[in-house]
């Protein structure tokens, strides 16, 4: 593997802000996806995770003490911070991309040094319930990274310091045949202006330019930011883009039989339409973004 492909930054996850968990675990639920319990931050929010067998997982993100998270968001916490901002604006939606990392430290600084530093650093651990009813202590170090141009929208590196069990037993099994992320799209009225900070967060200085948009190859996925006309054209998406800045439009996942998806989808009644060869979920309370499906071939 050359130095380059070594150096690729991977998704390690997607961060939805969700106005309660209780409908988000529904909706995820009744489109087939298995999701973990529900667990605790120490700075006032809480999480119930949809994990993958690529690695990556989907955070959808509640508020269990507003009086926790201001309190959090006061003393410089950029975690919550930028949660309640995102919600004061948007209510749901997908606030952020998080990469791998194993030196937060060192994209801190990065990020520091290229103008794209969101604040300082978070360090935290919460208990984590394991598969076999034992609980592990989990603790993740976090380096931030935004444009001030784009409010609605940030990315931080992951530090697992206690990594997450690699055995998450049935929690990577989906009803649906989903089997990991394969694209995250980001919607924006001109893309290139956001070329840099990408490029600097996942280290990838290989950027396709097209008249829709940019689109970059992380270690594990690939990142979009479309024009709208890219996200109707692309995948049949009509997003709010009601004013400048990088917005989260979709989450393409990929499945390894559409028939099996396509399947459960109309017998559960999920509303959705075929773009191509593509599947496409609009967003409603506890999703909210566009989801979408392909098939890994």
């Amino acid at each position: 593997m050359s130095d380059h492909q070594e150096s690729l930054r991977a998704l390690d996850h997607v961060v939805l802000p969700v106005a309660g968990l209780e409908e988000a675990l529904a909706r995820l639920n009744s489109l087939g996806f298995t999701v973990a319990a529900e667990a605790r931050h120490p700075f006032g929010t809480e999480n119930a995770c949809v994990f993958f067998s690529d690695d990556t997982y989907l955070e959808p993100l509640a508020v269990a003490s507003r009086e926790e998270c201001e309190a959090a968001a006061r003393e410089g916490n950029v975690f919550v911070a930028r949660d309640q901002a995102f919600r004061f604006r948007r209510g749901e939606g997908g606030s952020a991309i998080v990469v791998k990392s194993g030196d937060a430290a060192a994209d801190h600084e990065r990020y520091c040094e290229e103008g794209f530093s969101a604040g300082d650093m978070l360090y935290f651990e919460r208990p984590l319930k394991l598969s076999d009813g034992a609980e592990t202590m989990a603790g993740f170090r976090l380096a931030f990274a935004a444009d001030l141009r784009s409010p609605d929208f940030f990315l931080f590196a992951c530090q697992r310091v206690n990594a997450l069990p690699a055995d998450r037993g049935g929690l990577e099994r989906h009803d649906n045949g989903v089997l990991g992320i394969a694209a995250i799209v980001l919607g924006e009225e001109n893309p290139s202006d956001f070329q840099y900070i990408l490029e600097t967060v996942f280290r990838q200085r290989e950027i396709e330019a097209h008249s829709f948009g940019i689109g970059l190859q992380s270690a594990n996925a690939r990142i979009e930011a479309l024009t709208p006309s890219g996200l109707s054209g692309y995948y049949g998406i009509c997003p709010n883009l009601r004013e400048r800045g990088l917005i989260m439009a979709a989450i393409v996942f990929r499945v390894g039989d559409m028939g099996v998806t396509e399947r459960l989808l109309a017998d559960r009644g999920i509303a959705f339409v075929r773009h191509g060869a593509r599947l496409v979920v609009s967003p409603v309370a506890g999703q909210g973004v566009s989801f979408v499906f392909e098939d890994i071939a």
